[in-house]
């Protein structure tokens, strides 16, 4: 499986994606739109990204009823993205609802199918706000591992975790699982609302499949520089 890191687009307007992605001339990347960007622009960003030719990360994080998931992964199977996602706690029936109308809709509109990731626990997430808030007596191993099986279960293609959870759920499910992995910050780095955080060096070690960078990146003086520096730890080159 490609390694790949994917760059959070977490900008409110086109204008900043556009002038964002322009740093890096002609080059095509991985990319993340989530909800800020995607509830203010709407479809017509993703559909842009995807005719320029950049692999699209729809990050929307859908948890809601069954049918109600299973229609809006048809409409988001329609745009051509390389993968999107759900919550696990939404439960397997949900899960394979999505998968369902995420197939339907790219086959309608004649696009391949997008992988399909669940989130198990946010990395803002800490142990304590697991027990305290979300009453959640499991620890977080526990509950990470509990919804990837049920994810794997219902057909999907891995999901959201930490790094920090990704040599476990490697053990246990194998490489081609995907261990999606947000939480990355270079040393040094404001870890700013993260909690569960690692350097694209650790993540690589501990067996996440991808890396999702945002403000390490986008929030830069040389982001075009920062990219090539995260891009080289988590391939493993070694600098001079």
């Amino acid at each position: 499986m490609q390694k790949s890191l994917i760059v959070a687009l977490d900008f409110p307007k086109k204008q900043q994606v556009d002038h964002f992605l322009s740093l890096f001339g002609e080059e095509k990347l991985s990319v993340k739109v989530g909800m800020e960007l995607f509830y203010q622009e709407g479809p017509t960003i993703v559909e842009a990204l995807v005719a320029s030719g950049h692999q699209v990360f729809l990050d929307l994080k859908l948890h809601d009823i069954p049918n109600t998931v299973y229609h809006a992964m048809k409409g988001l199977g329609k745009l051509g993205v390389s993968m999107t996602n759900l919550h696990a706690a939404g439960g397997s029936e949900m899960m394979k609802a999505g998968l369902e109308g995420l197939r339907e809709g790219a086959v309608i509109a004649g696009k391949y199918v997008p992988s399909l990731i669940a989130v198990t626990q946010l990395t803002s997430m800490t142990e304590q706000r697991l027990r305290e808030d979300l009453l959640v007596g499991a620890s977080m191993n526990e509950t990470v591992l509990h919804y990837a099986k049920k994810a794997a279960e219902a057909g999907l293609d891995g999901v959201v975790c930490s790094s920090l959870e990704a040599n476990m759920l490697m053990e246990e499910l194998g490489n081609e699982f995907r261990k999606v992995t947000p939480g990355i910050r270079m040393l040094g780095d404001d870890a700013n609302d993260q909690k569960r955080v690692v350097t694209p060096k650790d993540a690589r070690k501990l067996g996440a499949t991808d890396i999702v960078v945002g403000r390490s990146i986008t929030g830069a003086v040389d982001p075009v520089q920062a990219y090539k520096s995260i891009l080289q730890q988590w391939q493993g080159v070694e600098i001079g």
